[in-house]
């Protein structure tokens, strides 16, 4: 009897395991399911959306400008950040403090991205801690699926910060 219970719990601790590093690979690999919170990305996204995030675009490094991309926050890494990409290595970014008077121009280096809220007069994003580094980014979002009335794909930056070079446009 003491074997029987053994070797089924045994069996048991297997197939947890087993599907335990099947939904791992999923999670890490292909994608998750994210609840957003915070105003930075109004009206896009809002506080309670839910999103799905997928991680392929991450790995074989095809994220570009428009993007909205799930990161690893810079202040505390069991945070994580929702921001649309505005800027990819070697882009000239024009910034502006709050009050619109002083104007300043960033490089992106290498290796790194620019991100920014679509709600700029309440988020904390690239303007205020610069570009973070592209290993951060988890994810591209890639469709809201909740509340059901706004299920689908995501729309263009309402504020109208991302300029296509030409070389972006020839690749399309």
């Amino acid at each position: 009897m003491f074997h029987r219970v053994l070797w089924k719990t045994l069996g048991f601790m297997g197939y947890t395991i087993q599907y335990g590093c099947i939904a791992h690979c999923a999670f890490e690999y292909i994608g998750e399911f994210v609840v957003c919170s915070g105003p930075s990305m109004e009206p896009t996204i809002v506080n309670q959306d839910v999103v799905f995030s997928e991680r392929m675009s991450r790995h074989l490094c095809k994220i570009k400008k428009g993007d909205i991309v799930i990161a690893k926050s810079l202040y505390d890494p069991n945070m994580n950040i929702c921001k649309r990409v505005v800027g990819l290595e070697g882009d000239k970014i024009c910034t502006s403090a709050p009050s619109g008077l002083f104007k300043t121009h960033t490089y992106v280096p290498k290796g790194h991205v620019w991100l920014e809220g679509d709600n700029p007069r309440n988020s904390t994003d690239s303007r205020n801690y610069g570009s973070i580094p592209y290993a951060l980014i988890r994810g591209r979002v890639c469709l809201k699926l909740w509340p059901l009335q706004s299920f689908g794909t995501l729309g263009e930056s309402p504020t109208k910060r991302i300029i296509k070079n030409q070389s972006d446009s020839n690749s399309d």
